[in-house]
């Protein structure tokens, strides 16, 4: 069977680098305008879902919530655990599986962290595993992107250099899905290395 695409490129170094820029001061300010607009209790238990290498995580615990983070990556996962801390813990786990049940106040998905799986039934399961994870009445926010906007403003081609790695990205969609290619050029690969991220158009009245 066909290793889904996005276990290869998020546990690639080249992904990490390609998207180095989203850092903490980013993650800090969505985080302030998000727990400004939610007043959760202090203490709160949140569910950190596709966690990456935990910058909102870590974001959430600093304000004295009860975090939990998981990601399916185990190379993010393993960098997250240098930062654990009594309020703050990192679980590798795929989110189409069950976590702990009704322990959440809240659930939090960020950065289009969501649409990947090949089926319809996998991207049911993965919500109904986040929401198990909630208490009754319980808050689940999903960061996703706008499918209209999206398609006025997709930029098809863009290329880039880091730190002398060269990244040639093309982008498109159809009916379904959002593409994006990433053509890897550097000169420690025998040849360029490629991979292609697939995201669902979902829309609010998908969920």
């Amino acid at each position: 069977m066909q290793q889904a695409w996005f276990k290869d490129w998020f546990n690639s170094p080249y992904y990490h680098q390609l998207y180095f820029n989203r850092d903490k001061t980013e993650a800090a300010a969505f985080i302030d305008k998000l727990i400004q607009y939610l007043k959760p209790e202090a203490g709160a238990r949140m569910l950190d879902v596709a966690c990456g290498k935990g910058r909102h995580s870590m974001q959430l615990a600093g304000k004295g919530f009860d975090v939990t983070g998981i990601d399916l990556s185990a190379d993010s996962i393993y960098e997250a655990l240098k930062f654990e801390a009594d309020n703050l813990h990192f679980y590798q786990h795929d989110m189409r599986l069950p976590f702990w049940i009704r322990y959440f106040d809240y659930a939090f998905n960020f950065f289009t962290s969501f649409g990947y799986f090949r089926t319809q039934r996998e991207h049911d399961n993965a919500i109904h595993c986040i929401a198990s994870a909630i208490k009754p009445g319980g808050t689940f926010v999903m960061d996703y992107l706008n499918v209209h906007y999206s398609e006025d403003h997709t930029v098809h081609n863009i290329e880039k250099e880091i730190e002398g790695v060269n990244y040639v990205i093309t982008k498109w969609y159809d009916e379904n899905y959002f593409y994006k290619k990433i053509v890897v050029e550097d000169e420690a690969l025998e040849e360029p290395l490629v991979y292609t991220e697939k995201v669902a158009k979902f829309s609010l009245g998908d969920f």
